[in-house]
Order: C-alpha cells, then structure tokens, then sequence
C-alpha cells in the first residue's frame, strides 16, 4: 500500500531499523541519553530561546495540543477557527474552562490578523490559540503576524505545528510563540506515538493550572530534565524519533521546504490538467494538498477507489468532509515518485469514473 495521507507518513529504513533496538527500561542511562539528544535536536527545530521545556509526550499530536490547555493557569484564550483542528483547540479549550473566544474565519481561507487584532483591543486575553497549518483544509495561517499580535497585547502565544515543524521555517523565539507541538508521525516521519513539544521560559511561568496528573508539564519536566520517574516511556519510539530527527536536520530545514514546495506545486498543475480544483483560495499549505474533485466526481468514492488500487489518500474531515481529497506532502511523502504512482492509479480510475 503507498501511503499519502497528511498523517501518517511513510517511514525511513533508518527509523524503520531503530525500531529493531533491544529493549531497555525507561530510566536505563542509555535511554536517557537518547532523551537528552531528542531535547537538543528538538532545541534546533522549536527555536524556544533559554530556559524552555522540551519533551516529547507518550501520545498523539492531540496530546500535545490538550497538554498546552490543561496546564494554562486561567484564560480566557482567543482562538481563530478555520478548520477542524482550530475547532478541536477551541472545545478542548472550552473543557478546562479556559473560557475560549472564536473567532470564526472561512475554512477556505486564512486568518485575518486585522481581525486578530481587534478581537484583542477589545478584550484582554491570556492566550491566542492558533493552527499554523490547518490539516483539514491545506490553509497556512499568519503565524508570526498573529504572534505579534498577542506579543503586543501581553497575552501568551499557543501554535499547533503538526504540519509544518520538520518541515518549514520555524522559530518559537521570531515567531512569539510561548507553547508549540508537532506529531512524530508527521513532517518528521516517525512512527505515531509521541508528540514533541516546547515550552519557553514565559510560558513555564504561566502553565501551572495542573489539571489532571498525566497531563501535568511540571512532572514531565521531572522526567526530561531531571531524569526522574514519571511514566513508563515507549523507549523504542524515542530511539526512532531520534533517527528522524537526525535525518531532518541532516538535510536541512530549507531543502525540505524546497522539496515540499516543488513537489506541492507541480501535483497541483497535474491535478488542475485532471479537472480538480484547489480548495484553498490561497495561503497554500505546502505540506498538506487539499483539491476538489472533478465536476461529476465523488470525493469519498475517488478515495476508496484508489485504495483499491494500492494508494491511501484521505477524504476530507470537519469542513471538508466528503468535499475533497486531502493529499500529504509531509516528510518522506514530499517526493515526486510515489506521486507519478499516485497519478497513474488515478488516471485508471478516472477513466472508469
């Protein structure tokens, strides 16, 4: 099966084989060794200045994401919404009773940081929560403007980079972001399992709401920097992630960028040649494509028949869903060979569509 889906992505042999590691135990000095390693990789790739946390939780990206909420000391938070992973910051939000503001922008566009800003003069806020790249609808939203924005306002910055670190230009410290993750399985192209986050000096400081035990970041930072007992770790996925890691800054930030862009843009024109239509009205995410269908054509049909050609894509979900197809370019999917398969595949199912 070739995988395309925005999450997850294929894997390297070399993560593939340091997931063949003997197993050791969680507080093993070798383990803890690697954690240390992942921290200074993950150092380079979040740009979180001096003093940040930086740990990479047991769980998926939507832990890293509740994580950032459940230890928020009060709100309210401001959350622009366009798609369904700004709508899920916003009830998770909602849940801790961080009194959660949206502010609602179409799907197909990106955030207005005009509107930002006047939501932010007229209310006081303690945090600005923001997707930089929205999965379900392939939008790139204004991360360092909206960071500016909360900067000015005094209010703490939250981002989801789920499809961008790894991948993108990133840099906690120009961008005015206090609290950010990724998903392993994402830009970095590790298994699933583990969410890596940073934490600055700043937000440490305002992130002791304590809500819940698995949860608290203060304990995690018991176990990352101080090499205590907090859980039991998945060791095996930490020597994996720091493979990925290596191989990520290994080729380098810009190159990667270059890869997903070349490939983004030339998928994009042969799918157009096909008659599909691009859902975004701008602000392309160059990791994730998202395109309508052709007129006629059913998006959740097209996906389920190329899945029975050997190509996983993905449907759409909130906003999207049974509109398009969402198509990962993120990692080891930014290439163009398994994109010409992809292309082949759907030609044959076009042609009996």
């Amino acid at each position: 099966m070739l995988l395309l889906t925005p999450g997850p992505t294929p894997i390297p042999e070399r993560v593939q084989k340091a997931l063949l590691r003997p197993m050791r135990g969680h507080l093993d000095p070798e383990v803890l060794a690697v954690n240390r390693a992942i921290q200074a990789r993950l150092g380079a790739l979040f740009d979180p200045g001096e003093g940040a946390l930086l740990a990479a939780l047991a769980g998926s990206g939507s832990l890293g994401m509740e994580a950032g909420l459940a230890n928020l000391d009060r709100g309210p938070v401001l959350v622009p919404v366009n798609g369904a992973f700004s709508q899920r910051v916003a009830k998770m939000a909602a849940l801790y009773g961080l009194e959660p503001t949206v502010l609602e922008f179409s799907p197909e566009e990106a955030v207005d940081p005009e509107a930002v800003e006047k939501e932010l003069r007229r209310r006081r806020y303690r945090m600005v929560a923001l997707v930089h790249g929205e999965t379900s609808t392939g939008v790139l939203n204004p991360a360092e403007a909206v960071g500016a924005l909360a900067k000015e306002a005094g209010a703490l910055f939250f981002l989801d980079a789920v499809t961008t670190l790894g991948m993108l230009p990133f840099s906690m410290r120009r961008m005015g972001v206090d609290y950010a993750f990724t998903g392993s399985q994402k830009c970095l192209s590790a298994p699933p399992g583990l969410a890596p986050i940073a934490l600055s000096r700043e937000g440490r400081r305002a992130f002791t709401g304590r809500r819940g035990w698995y949860l608290d970041l203060a304990r995690v930072a018991e176990h990352w920097e101080g090499g205590g007992y907090h859980h039991t770790t998945p060791v095996l996925l930490h020597y994996a992630l720091l493979e990925a890691l290596d191989l990520a800054l290994e080729e380098g930030i810009e190159a990667r960028e270059r890869r997903a862009r070349e490939t983004h843009a030339w998928l994009l024109e042969e799918l157009l040649a096909r008659g599909f239509r691009p859902y975004p009205k701008g602000s392309f995410l160059p990791t994730v494509l998202v395109v309508r269908p052709p007129e006629g054509v059913e998006a959740d049909r097209l996906v389920k028949a190329l899945y029975r050609e050997g190509v996983a894509v993905a449907g759409g979900i909130g906003p999207t869903q049974g509109r398009v197809l969402r198509l990962g370019l993120m990692g080891e999917e930014a290439r163009k060979e398994p994109y010409r398969v992809f292309l082949q595949a759907l030609d044959r199912v076009l042609a009996l569509a």
